[in-house]
């Protein structure tokens, strides 16, 4: 009869739990980088709009590590039910850069894209480089003497730089560091000379004095980066580059789970004050239509990204 009433309590307990609407306890949401940079900045964006959204704390732990595949390892094996949260670049990077990533893409459920931006070419402050022009000038003529500080293997500033590599003709040689911030500190410091660094992690800096904006990564000058020219007016057209965060949950999430998340990002990134913060750091908010329509541009672009890793020749192991 005890044993009878301890299942009776145990079932009547789980019933409970399942009829409790989500949310109705704190939600993690996970970042593979450490603060200072892009990610951790818009993870406290979104995780500061989802929390006044959904009337429940959402609180952003920082996991860096492995290019982002510690975190992101951690969200796919955790459990589907909206409570773990994760904020990344297109997974379909690091599969291709690492052999073993710990994860597939069908581990992953996207809820939203969260923003776009280009990566920013800077250098110290001190440094001779007045353009573009002149840093490549330099970099034809001493091969690999320029020091690149990047933010880590997979990285969107690692990958502005293979892509900007390979158009422009020149060999930097690259220093990978756990995270946007440290690598734009080792810049300011004097130990690397070119840092292409995501708008969040630099435009304080471009704004104090303390590194020298040449050039944003897209071929157009962006109006989220204002002063600093575009790839093409910079002098070199053929170079093109973007990045963009986003947010996900394991794979077989309920879909309305996934919709209610869906749902209280898109209405707090949609505020103007929220559109402006993350205007103020060089970037454009983009809240997609849908999971599905989030779901379908990962697909898309997924080709794109393979395509540019098997391009730097890079491979972890």
């Amino acid at each position: 009869m005890l044993a009878r009433l301890v299942a009776l309590v145990l079932a009547f307990a789980a019933l409970q739990a399942a009829a409790q609407p989500f949310p109705s306890k704190p939600i993690r949401l996970f970042t593979g980088y450490p603060p200072g940079g892009s990610a951790d900045f818009l993870s406290r964006i979104a995780a500061d709009e989802l929390s006044r959204e959904l009337g429940v704390a959402v609180v952003v732990e920082n996991r860096p590590g492995a290019g982002g595949n510690i975190a992101a390892d951690l969200v796919a094996k955790a459990p589907a039910d909206g409570y773990t949260l994760l904020n990344a670049t297109d997974k379909a990077v690091n599969i291709a850069l690492y052999a073993k990533p710990g994860y597939t893409e069908k581990d992953f459920q996207g809820v939203t894209r969260v923003a776009r931006g280009p990566t920013v070419i800077v250098v110290n402050n001190d440094s001779p480089f007045k353009n573009l022009g002149e840093l490549i000038q330099y970099a034809k003529a001493n091969p690999g003497k320029l020091f690149n500080a990047s933010a880590g293997y997979g990285s969107a500033p690692h990958l502005a730089s293979v892509l900007f590599e390979s158009v422009a003709g020149i060999k930097f040689t690259s220093v990978q560091f756990k995270g946007g911030g440290p690598a734009t500190q080792s810049l300011i410091a004097g130990d690397t000379q070119i840092n292409f660094a995501t708008a969040p992690t630099v435009m304080g800096f471009v704004r104090a004095g303390r590194v020298r904006a040449l050039a944003v990564s897209t071929r157009r000058a962006s109006p989220a980066v204002p002063g600093v020219p575009g790839a093409e007016e910079a002098g070199l057209p053929s170079y093109n580059f973007s990045f963009s965060f986003g947010l996900y949950v394991p794979a077989g999430t309920p879909r309305a789970t996934v919709e209610r998340l869906h749902a209280a990002a898109v209405r707090g990134l949609s505020k103007p004050e929220t559109v402006e913060k993350i205007a103020v750091q060089g970037m454009d908010a983009a809240p997609s239509a849908s999971p599905e329509a989030f779901d379908a541009e990962i697909r898309a672009e997924a080709p794109y990204w393979k395509n540019l890793v098997a391009q730097s020749g890079a491979k972890v192991e």
